[in-house]
């Protein structure tokens, strides 16, 4: 079998004789009439019409009998068939098709249609001229766990050859598209709120650091929208919301990227209650508007997104999978405890981090249909409003499903003197060691000091929902372009 740079170099003489031809293999423009799709829908007209029609896209599949040759080529919109005949466009030009068009170049081709004995819509070629010649072959195989690091890296030919692959980020657009109507329904706006922050917050995670040479200064990619969107809050906006790229630069797994899109919004006036509400709300909107019903097919299993959602306490979880009473137990035990059960205790964690390691591992694989999980301990979200009947726990909860933690949402804390003070415990956290504490942002505690409504906040992982509902195991099958490590030669 010949090497790709052996084919390459065939085909760059191809490319020659193509240009030396025509004048490029690259032109700047077509005559399209139809896409295919729209050729097969249009068939009975467009024959009865009599008139000739211009389709584009890449050839697919190629054989040839004698004097004759049949050649499938695909667009965005599908796939048709071609036939090309030498008796038809002459000895000269047929014998100059077989010898310079490959599979996988573009090809624009104009002629009439027609059907097949085998009842085949079907395209007879009168013309045809090259859109763009590929240098290098498509492979023949592209599919299977032997490849699938190379279709990560090489999303464009996974996309090519695997349907299934592209059908489920159109309908991963599709649940992007149904969020933000529903949305925009509720009254949100969106709005969108900077990426590099002299300030990194929001949630607990390591940044990734850059420098701004024109002010001199450095710089973090945002670890979350949050703290930006509570202040347009404070400016008088009401209802909020922002789809968009966030990064935080911590491991990678099947339910983490470095990179990944999430949902956040805002909502005045509201509590982490009204929250749980508008979420089945819009579970049930978006799940039944793109999958035309509310279950939907997971790892071999059924997920009901029918609401009512059972809401679970954290520490009842804990209590019931992990057999720890974190009411009863004090921050050394249960470093001691975790450390029995094989989980590592960060540098400078507190109960309510060791509790939450102990939680993932144990607690939340258990959950299969969504599920609220709330009242996490005091100290989970530096950002969240105590509960009044309980200032041990927080009014909060986040949402769970097939294990996958998707919504972390919560009743705003807007008392700046209480704000202030956590983020000074977040920053002797820091110093003791764990680098995923949040940081103080003096700003942020001086809009908070000039008055922020109460208000209900909600984050959501797009990522992770669309993987979800697409009968996906990691975020990197619903990533176009996910980080992947440096290829070995």
């Amino acid at each position: 079998m010949a090497s790709n740079l052996e084919i390459k170099k065939i085909r760059l003489e191809k490319l020659k004789a193509v240009c030396s031809r025509d004048g490029s293999a690259y032109p700047i423009k077509t005559n399209r009439t139809h896409a295919c799709a729209e050729a097969i829908a249009k068939f009975a007209s467009v024959v009865n019409s009599g008139k000739q029609v211009c389709l584009v896209g890449r050839i697919k599949s190629l054989r040839v009998h004698g004097g004759s040759a049949f050649f499938h080529f695909t667009d965005g919109s599908g796939s048709f068939q071609a036939y090309l005949k030498k008796d038809g466009i002459g000895e000269k030009f047929y014998q100059y098709f077989l010898e310079n068009f490959d599979i996988g170049d573009f090809i624009e081709v104009k002629g009439t249609l027609f059907e097949t004995r085998r009842q085949e819509k079907t395209i007879e070629v009168a013309d045809f001229k090259m859109l763009a010649k590929a240098l290098l072959p498509l492979p023949e195989k592209w599919h299977g766990l032997k490849d699938v690091e190379e279709r990560y890296r090489k999303r464009y030919l996974d996309l090519i050859f695997n349907a299934e692959v592209k059908e489920k980020f159109v309908l991963r657009s599709r649940v992007i598209k149904e969020i933000r109507n529903f949305l925009e329904r509720e009254g949100f706006m969106e709005v969108e709120t900077p990426i590099l922050q002299q300030i990194y917050g929001g949630t607990k995670a390591k940044p990734f650091k850059t420098h701004l040479n024109a002010l001199d200064m450095d710089l973090y990619l945002r670890i979350a929208p949050e703290l930006y969107l509570k202040r347009l809050l404070v400016g008088g906006f009401e209802k909020i919301y922002e789809i968009g790229r966030t990064f935080r630069n911590e491991g990678i797994d099947k339910s983490h990227n470095p990179d990944f899109t999430m949902l956040e919004f805002y909502w005045a006036y509201a509590d982490y209650k009204d929250l749980m509400k508008l979420t089945e709300k819009m579970f049930s909107s978006v799940v039944k508007n793109v999958f035309g019903k509310l279950k939907v097919e997971h790892d071999g299993k059924v997920i009901n997104f029918s609401a009512p959602w059972q809401r679970i306490e954290f520490s009842e979880l804990v209590r019931k999978y992990a057999k720890i009473d974190l009411d009863e137990i004090n921050e050394n035990a249960l470093a001691k405890k975790a450390k029995e059960l094989g989980i590592k205790v960060a540098k400078g964690a507190g109960k309510p981090e060791i509790a939450d390691e102990i939680y993932k591992k144990f607690c939340r694989p258990q959950i299969w249909e969504p599920t609220f999980i709330i009242h996490h301990p005091l100290g989970s979200f530096p950002l969240a409003k105590q509960l009044e009947n309980d200032p041990t726990k927080l009014a909060n909860f986040q949402l769970v499903a097939a294990g996958w933690e998707l919504i972390n949402a919560f009743s705003e804390l807007n008392d700046p003197i209480e704000q202030k003070k956590r983020f000074q415990q977040q920053e002797e956290s820091f110093k003791a060691g764990m680098k995923e504490a949040q940081r103080m942002d003096k700003d942020f505690v001086e809009a908070l000091e000039h008055g922020m409504p109460l208000a209900a906040g909600f984050g959501m992982g797009i990522d992770r929902l669309a993987a979800l509902l697409t009968d996906s195991r990691t975020l990197r099958e619903i990533i176009f372009f996910p980080v992947m490590r440096h290829k070995k030669n």
